[in-house]
């Protein structure tokens, strides 16, 4: 399965934007997804997580509350709604598929090819 992330830009500290994912290749079918980020310098982080029947989903702290994954099963779309963005929400954003954590490291056998978000304040 293939991965392509979009939906990143340049937006001002309380803006939206919606990120999409969608999956080519084979369905999200018995994956669970999610979308991660790195900031320069840092580590790659969890943002969200959803199980492809959609009925289970998950949120870093930082981004409770303010962001909402959702999953189209017609469109094999993973999208992230991401409200009242912050300056600290700047990073590139990955969706991946079928992802585990390695040490202090997450690993994923299928990536996105990454969305650049840059909240600027």
């Amino acid at each position: 399965v293939q991965l392509q992330a979009s939906g990143g830009g340049l937006v001002q500290a309380g803006d939206s934007l919606r990120l999409s994912c969608t999956a080519s290749g084979r369905t999200f079918r018995g994956y669970t997804m999610g979308w991660f980020r790195q900031a320069p310098g840092k580590e790659r982080e969890f943002v969200s997580s959803i199980s492809w029947k959609g009925d289970h989903s998950y949120y870093a702290d930082s981004v409770k509350g303010r962001f909402t994954i959702s999953f189209d099963n017609g469109k094999n779309t993973m999208y992230l709604q991401m409200n009242s963005l912050k300056p600290e929400d700047t990073a590139v954003y990955y969706c991946a598929a079928d992802y585990s954590k390695s040490g202090s490291s997450w690993i994923a056998d299928y990536w996105g090819q990454g969305t650049l978000v840059t909240v600027s304040s």
